[in-house]
């Protein structure tokens, strides 16, 4: 079998999303009978509970969250920004230990939006951009793609 990917857990039917539901997708779960999947959930990893407030990237994308230019919000105000940090941390450090070179995640998320993510106002409307965890993981050379590319 090839190197593992990684991949949103929510995708692979874990009630990790903020509301405790998740996002099981038939497409994913698909490539997981022929692809080594190894799932993650940035968010809990990085210490935040499984129902949470939303969170979105205000300020910039998840490439200016790495930089300090901007941060992670809930709805209510309160700055999350270290916990997408840790949790981008920890994926990255998963990533390596398995050498997976790959990882779909899901889209528009804070921590794992690929090339479009929520515009901060959690008005629904989006803008182009990536979440934290996968800046991260792009800045380190591992290619990160969304169910919607399936």
């Amino acid at each position: 079998m090839s190197q593992p990917w990684l991949a949103s857990a929510c995708l692979l039917g874990r009630r990790c999303r903020y509301d405790g539901g998740h996002k099981r997708n038939q497409a994913v779960m698909a490539l997981a009978r022929r692809q080594k999947l190894i799932p993650v959930c940035p968010e809990e990893l990085g210490g935040l509970s499984i129902t949470r407030p939303p969170s979105e990237i205000t300020g910039g994308d998840g490439a200016d969250v790495l930089a300090g230019k901007a941060k992670v919000v809930t709805k209510q105000g309160e700055d999350v920004t270290p916990y997408l940090l840790k949790g981008a941390a920890e994926v990255l450090k998963i990533a390596q230990t398995h050498n997976a070179r790959k990882a779909i995640l899901k889209a528009r998320s804070p921590s794992c939006g690929c090339g479009e993510i929520y515009d901060g106002t959690f008005s629904g409307r989006t803008r182009p951009g990536d979440g934290v965890t996968t800046a991260l993981l792009k800045k380190h050379g591992i290619e990160v793609v969304t169910e919607k590319d399936f």
